[in-house]
C-alpha cells in the first residue's frame, strides 16, 4: 500500500472543556477527494486546521505528503493550499491585486507573482474581474478568487473547508466542477461540508464525523446500502393507516414514519404489488413513489440526528453553529427516477 498524502492517527484536541476532536483518526491516499462530512460541532474545521499546522492538536501525530504537522510545520505549509468557510481577500484590492499581493507574501517574488496571477486569472475564469476590486464581486468570484490564491504555491494537497457557503446554485457547480480539475490533474483534496449533495457529487471516499470521531467512512455507495436498500413510499390517509399496514405487511416490513409508510422494494413491480393490494384492502393511495436512501438517511441513521444539526454533544468552537430540527427520514429520501 502507498504511503497516503494525509494521516492523522488518535487525533485529541481540546479547547478548554470541550473536547473538539476524540481520537480521530483519518487516511487520505493520493489523487482523491476525500469528503468529511458532519454536523455543526463534529470537530472538521479543527481537523483541517490540524492538517494545516493552525493548531497544535494535544495528542496524537498527523502527518501531510510525509511532514509532520508538530515537528515539519514549516515544510507541511509548502505543500498545502487552504480554502477556508469565509474568503480572506483584501476588499480594496483588485483580484491580480490579491493574487500578487499573496504571490509576494509567498515569497515567488515579483516578477514571479505577476506570472502567477496571469496564469491563475486564466484557470480560473477570472480575466473580467481582473481588475476590478473584490467589493464588486458576487459571492462566486469570490470564492474563485480564494481558490485561486490557495493555488499560487501549487500545493499537493488542498483542504477545502465548506468552500460552497453561501453561493448559489450555479456558482456551486461551477465550483464543483474546477474541483474536479484539480483532481483530476492529481491533486489530493480534503473537503468538509454539511452539504449531503456537495458530498455525494464530489468525493471519492466519504468519512462521516459526530462528536470528534470517526463514526462511518466508505464510498456513497457503500454507506446508502448501510440504510438499506429501495423502499416503495406511500402516503394514505389517517383513517386507512392501519388497513394499509395491514395490507401491506406480506410483503416485508412496514416503516410507519410521518410522511407515509415504507416497505421494501426490489423495483417497479412493487409498486403494482402494493396498488394492488391497497386497492383489495378499499385503501385510496394519495402518492406513491419509487425511492431509495440518501446520505441524509445515512447520516440519520447514524447519528440520529440530520447533517445540517448542530452536534449535540461535541461542539467544535471553531465552526459556525446553526440547528435545525432533524427531519423525518421519508422526507428525505431521493425518488429512483430523479
Amino acid at each position: 500500500m502507498s504511503e497516503p498524502m494525509i494521516e492523522m492517527t488518535d487525533i485529541v484536541k481540546r479547547f478548554g472543556a470541550t473536547v473538539a476532536l476524540d481520537g480521530l483518526s483519518l487516511r487520505v491516499d493520493s489523487g482523491n477527494i476525500v469528503g468529511l462530512l458532519g454536523p455543526n460541532g463534529a470537530g472538521k474545521t479543527t481537523t483541517i486546521e490540524v492538517l494545516s499546522t493552525l493548531t497544535r492538536p494535544d495528542q496524537g501525530t498527523a502527518r501531510v505528503a510525509g511532514y509532520d504537522v508538530r515537528s515539519q510545520a514549516g515544510a507541511v505549509r509548502t505543500v498545502i493550499g487552504l480554502t477556508g468557510q469565509f474568503a480572506t481577500l483584501e476588499a480594496n484590492l483588485t483580484a491580480r491585486e490579491n493574487l500578487v499581493l499573496f504571490g509576494r507574501l509567498l515569497k515567488l517574488g515579483k516578477a514571479g507573482a505577476r506570472a502567477r496571477a496571469t496564469e491563475l486569472l486564466a484557470r480560473f475564469d477570472l480575466n473580467e474581474a481582473a481588475n476590478r476590486r473584490v467589493t464588486t464581486f458576487s459571492g462566486g468570484t469570490r470564492r474563485r478568487l480564494d481558490l485561486a490564491v490557495s493555488m499560487l504555491a501549487e500545493p499537493a494537497v488542498l483542504f477545502l473547508d465548506e468552500p460552497t457557503t453561501g453561493l448559489d446554485p450555479r456558482s456551486r457547480v461551477a465550483l464543483w466542477a474546477t474541483v474536479r480539475e484539480l483532481r483530476d490533474q492529481g491533486m489530493t483534496i480534503l473537503l468538509t461540508t454539511q452539504q449531503l449533495e456537495e458530498v455525494d457529487t464530489l468525493a471519492d471516499w466519504i468519512v462521516v464525523i459526530d462528536h470528534g470521531r470517526v463514526i462511518a467512512e466508505g464510498t456513497a455507495v457503500m454507506l446508502k446500502e448501510r440504510v438499506g436498500g429501495a423502499v416503495c413510499h406511500v402516503v394514505v390517509s389517517d383513517t386507512a393507516r392501519e388497513r394499509a399496514v395491514a395490507a401491506l405487511a406480506p410483503l416485508g416490513d412496514v416503516s410507519r414514519l410521518e410522511s407515509g409508510l415504507t416497505v421494501p422494494a426490489e423495483g417497479p413491480a412493487t409498486l403494482t404489488e402494493v396498488v394492488r393490494r391497497l386497492d383489495a384492502a378499499d385503501v385510496h393511495v394519495d402518492d406513491l413513489a419509487l425511492r431509495r436512501p440518501t446520505l441524509d438517511d445515512v447520516f440519520f441513521a447514524l447519528t440520529g440526528h440530520a447533517a445540517d444539526a448542530t452536534s449535540p454533544r461535541s461542539v467544535d468552537p471553531r465552526e459556525p453553529q446553526a440547528s435545525s430540527p432533524a427531519k423525518d427520514p421519508g422526507d428525505r429520501l431521493q425518488d429512483v427516477s430523479s
